[in-house]
């Protein structure tokens, strides 16, 4: 019988749908019966709750439905029990031995029982996408690291991933940055520009623009040279770019992010006349008051902007050209962007259009809520915009306070220093994404870097404990070689079984973060798995047990550990081996 595909619940599920189908030949579709962990452990370890749901169906009280489903046939060696309970619940108890080997045969796989669902397949991953000449912030945080747990996922469960960083590079912006670049900057900043100083020319050339309308025709002016190909204009543009991608890069390889492709908005501007071309064919496309737009009547929603009046497109004609372009290079199964909530009509809009012109791609919108920063929305205005590089820096500061401790001195060291970046960026991470990407987040040092609670550093702590046990035994002179692959796994006490059947749900969890687009799904496992694992090594010792016991719940320990570290790799956390 096949364990591969999310553990045993898939097994389990197997068993009671041919049970049901057994009972009920051809009366019904059993194929979506599922076995579910057990809300409350004293009434067993899995439940299965279909049989309520199919006395309309079935014309018979739910209770006489799991009856006979149970009944139907015969029960498999690794249930010890199938009891029903109330008007219809069917309780369910799996053997220790067939849960032990079960643990042993997923963390002795290399890809620990995640299932390769995703082969063959395409994703192409749309996220972070910050807007070029301008400095990243703590707004941008969110994005890259939701966007890049979900990366790692699809990944990981088989699928070849594209992951493309959508820079905002083309617009109205670079006229007013064109301009200020080359009256706003002294000789030395034009000669070596960073970004920041390309961010300050763009910053007092827009704030000139708005009281001087000889300024702002000027800004127009170096717009149309741009965009008509002007040499000069178009060099510039391109230096402007590349210094943006190299600074950006530097953040990305600090937060070990990852792209395949660049490809910003100017990348799909030869491609724009088509669009509109494709929307007047399709009769979706309407002149109205000189610019041309989609109507959506029957989804009642506003209308879209296409090409607007002045002959300039937007942000829907070029995402409609990106989606086309995807599709045309890379056949992917589906588009994931990863945008803020309130992008979210835009995106109904631009999903809708594609659907009309044909478009069978998948596409996603998995958006988040904004962050605010000790109650404040994150803005200039407040004075809380947060440079990202300023924000890492600050999560390794305080990590390397939390390490040394308060009465600390002398200079840290190189390894100190090594493991702040480590539990700090984990921090700023975790915060993020223990929290369902759709709601908003004030962001707080201290529950970022507390050791206790739902934190970051509480499971990078929890996997340099387990693996400082693990260090410790293998130095023992009886230990055995591989402490994961040697005894099953220890599930004689409540405590043992209820870690190790948490250990099973590691598929199933990185698969619903996947299908939900919430990395947050994983994180909330992880801390479920640390928090049981806690209750075991407090409740069972391991290494002062007798041999055959103290190899079974090291075991035991061993699966954790290669779990968590899995688990926390997948959200871009790194697992430290000491702490």
């Amino acid at each position: 019988m096949e364990t591969n595909i999310q553990g045993c619940e898939a097994v389990l599920a197997k068993w009671l749908q041919d049970s049901f189908s057994a009972a009920f030949p051809g009366a019904a579709d059993f194929s979506a019966v599922r076995a579910l962990p057990a809300t409350d452990p004293r009434f067993g370890d899995f439940q299965c709750n279909d049989a309520m749901g199919m006395a309309k169906i079935l014309h018979r009280p739910p209770r006489a439905i799991a009856e006979a489903a149970l009944a139907a046939l015969p029960r498999p060696s690794f249930v010890e029990k199938a009891e029903i309970a109330g008007p219809g619940f069917i309780n369910i108890t799996v053997s220790p031995e067939w849960t032990a080997s079960l643990v042993r045969e997923a963390v002795s796989s290399p890809s620990l029982g995640i299932p390769a669902c995703g082969a063959g397949k395409t994703v192409v991953m749309d996220y972070s996408s910050p807007n070029a000449a301008k400095q990243m912030h703590i707004g941008h945080i969110r994005s890259t690291v939701i966007g890049n747990a979900l990366d790692r996922i699809f990944r990981a469960l088989g699928y070849r991933v594209i992951a493309d960083n959508h820079l905002g590079d083309w617009g109205t912006q670079f006229g007013i940055l064109i301009k200020g670049y080359r009256e706003c900057l002294d000789d030395a900043q034009r000669a070596s520009p960073t970004v920041a100083d390309l961010e300050k020319a763009y910053v007092d050339s827009s704030t000139r623009a708005k009281t001087d309308e000889s300024w702002k025709n000027a800004c127009r002016a170096e717009l149309v040279k741009l965009q008509q190909g002007d040499p000069e204009n178009r060099a510039l543009w391109k230096k402007f770019i590349d210094i943006s991608i190299a600074e950006f890069t530097r953040i990305y390889d600090l937060l070990g992010v990852k792209f395949d492709l660049w490809h910003g908005e100017s990348y799909y501007n030869d491609r724009l006349p088509k669009v509109i071309e494709e929307l007047r064919r399709a009769g979706l496309a309407e002149e109205s008051e000189g610019a041309l737009v989609v109507r959506f009547e029957e989804e009642k929603m506003p209308l879209a902007i296409v090409r607007k009046s002045d002959g300039g497109y937007n942000y829907t004609t070029t995402d409609i050209a990106c989606a086309e372009v995807r599709t045309e290079e890379f056949a992917p199964e589906r588009i994931v962007y990863v945008t803020d909530d309130r992008q979210q009509l835009h995106f109904k809009q631009f999903f809708a259009i594609c659907a009309k012109l044909g478009l069978k791609t998948k596409l996603v919108h998995v958006p988040f809520g904004l962050m605010s920063y000790q109650g404040k929305a994150i803005s200039t205005r407040e004075g809380n915009l947060i440079k990202l590089d300023e924000l890492l820096a600050e999560a390794e500061r305080r990590a390397l306070a939390v390490i040394r401790g308060e009465n600390a001195q002398g200079e840290p060291s190189p390894a100190e220093k090594a493991l702040a970046r480590k539990i700090g960026f984990g921090a700023v991470k975790y915060a993020d994404l223990s929290h369902d990407p759709a709601t908003a987040i004030d962001f707080n040092w201290d529950k970022a870097l507390a050791l206790e609670g739902n934190s970051g550093p509480y499971l990078q702590y929890a996997h340099a404990r387990v693996r400082s046990m693990l260090d410790r035994y293998s130095a023992l002179p009886d230990a055995l070689p591989d402490a994961a692959a040697g005894a099953l796994p220890a599930v004689s006490s409540p405590a043992e079984k209820a870690l190790a059947l948490r250990i099973l749900q590691f598929p199933a969890a990185v698969l619903r973060a996947a299908e939900t687009g919430k990395p947050s799904a994983l994180a909330e496992y992880l801390f479920g798995l640390s928090q049981l694992y806690s209750t075991f090594y407090q409740s069972s010792p391991v290494l002062k047990s007798e041999p055959a016991v103290r190899d079974a719940r090291i075991a035991l320990c061993a699966a954790f550990g290669r779990i968590l570290a899995k688990g926390l790799d997948l959200l871009g956390i790194e697992a430290p081996e000491r702490i």
